[in-house]
């Protein structure tokens, strides 16, 4: 379990507490600066609340090593930031780090598992073709592809990424919501920020609503968003139209 209790940060968060489960994916949504990125950045262990608690298993998140925690938690950022020119396969390859150790440390990894979990992320991401290529010369959506795929190979018990689909055409972004329903499948748990209310309608066990730092609904998409609940958060009228599983939002 992942928890969350009484997470406050001045301007940012106020008094939010949640407990998300292993085995399901889970979507945080809201108005622009409403918190997501910032409840995200609190759950991965990278902001440290000035009120509150965030638990991973029963342990403060605080207690973990780096490491270890990195090993459990992978995070995708909104806007990740590569800092050398390195090629498709070397950029996936360092989500194995965490597994490898720090010097005079026994790694928890072995090379054929490394060269297993990097193919096994490539192809998740349909970059097979791109594994030798620089990532200056990616287009956006590639390079997008190329940053969660680098997550994907660490095979962390939870996925926690910020608006993955944003740079993603409909085909990339459509097979990624999959790979990471079969992330959750398996048994992890996946939390996304998103701004696509009908991809979190549609494919979210469990949503959660942010407003003004604050939990606005919290539950089944079906129960969390509302029309009412969207015109009151958002400020816009709007509609669902379709079955359940397909359903479209209409505006106006």
């Amino acid at each position: 379990m992942l928890s969350a209790q009484n997470l406050t940060l001045p301007s940012r968060l106020h008094d939010v507490s949640l407990t998300l489960g292993p085995g399901e994916v889970t979507a945080i949504l809201g108005p622009n600066g409403a918190g997501k990125s910032t409840l995200l950045a609190c759950l991965a262990g990278l902001l440290v609340p000035t009120q509150g608690t965030v638990a991973l298993s029963g342990t403060p998140l605080v207690q973990f090593p780096p490491r270890t925690r990195a090993r459990r938690i992978g995070y995708l950022p909104q806007s990740p930031e590569v800092a050398w020119d390195v090629h498709v396969e070397t950029l996936v390859r360092l989500g194995r780090l965490p597994w490898q150790g720090a010097p005079l440390h026994r790694p928890h990894t072995s090379p054929a598992e490394d060269d297993a979990a990097t193919a096994e992320a490539l192809a998740a991401m349909d970059l097979e073709a791109f594994r030798h290529r620089p990532l200056s010369r990616l287009s956006g959506g590639e390079r997008a592809r190329a940053l969660a795929a680098r997550v994907l190979a660490g095979r962390p018990q939870w996925l926690l990424a910020d608006e993955p689909l944003a740079n993603l055409d409909l085909a990339h972004a459509a097979a990624l919501v999959a790979r990471l329903k079969a992330q959750a499948h398996e048994g992890r748990g996946v939390v996304l920020v998103l701004h696509d209310l009908a991809t979190a309608m549609n494919h979210a066990a469990r949503v959660i609503v942010l407003a003004n730092g604050a939990v606005a609904a919290d539950g089944p998409p079906e129960t969390a968003l509302t029309a009412e609940l969207i015109e009151n958060i958002w400020g816009v009228p709007a509609r669902w139209l379709g079955e359940p599983g397909a359903r479209a939002l209409a505006l106006g």
